[in-house]
């Protein structure tokens, strides 16, 4: 079994749900010398998530802010961590909503997503900056 690990830089993205899928595979071109394996993603950030999901009808990303930001409003009176804003608390609960990591099967050189399936990042920050990931591949 062979293993490689890589730290990619993505782009600053604005506030939203991001398609990454082919960001990923251009950024680790390692992962086309796998037949077969596993691909953890993992984000080095508390005020951003990683998400797989549906990846054609870009209404699936309105509605994704329209729930986090239902469900997570910014400007509530009990947050007590408000040092850097008020998108900032809201953005560490939405992260751990989301989880900071997805685990992606690889066949012959790509990943085995579903027809409908990509991988997002999930920016909840306004200004959250160039986010960073570290990329494992491990198989045959």
């Amino acid at each position: 079994m062979d293993f490689f690990q890589k730290t990619i830089r993505l782009p600053a993205f604005p506030r939203g749900f991001h398609l990454i899928t082919d960001d990923l595979l251009r950024e680790v071109p390692e992962i086309a010398r796998f037949s077969a394996g596993m691909c953890q993603v993992f984000i080095r950030h508390t005020s951003a998530g990683l998400t797989v999901n549906e990846n054609a009808d870009a209404t699936v990303r309105t509605d994704f802010a329209t729930f986090f930001d239902k469900t997570v409003p910014e400007n509530d009176p009990d947050y007590l961590h408000t040092y850097e804003g008020p998108d900032d608390m809201p953005a560490h609960l939405k992260s751990s909503l989301t989880g900071h990591s997805v685990l992606l099967p690889i066949q012959n050189g790509r990943f085995a997503l579903g027809t409908w399936q990509g991988v997002y990042l999930c920016e909840f920050r306004n200004d959250g900056g160039r986010r960073q990931l570290v990329v494992s591949v491990w198989g045959s």
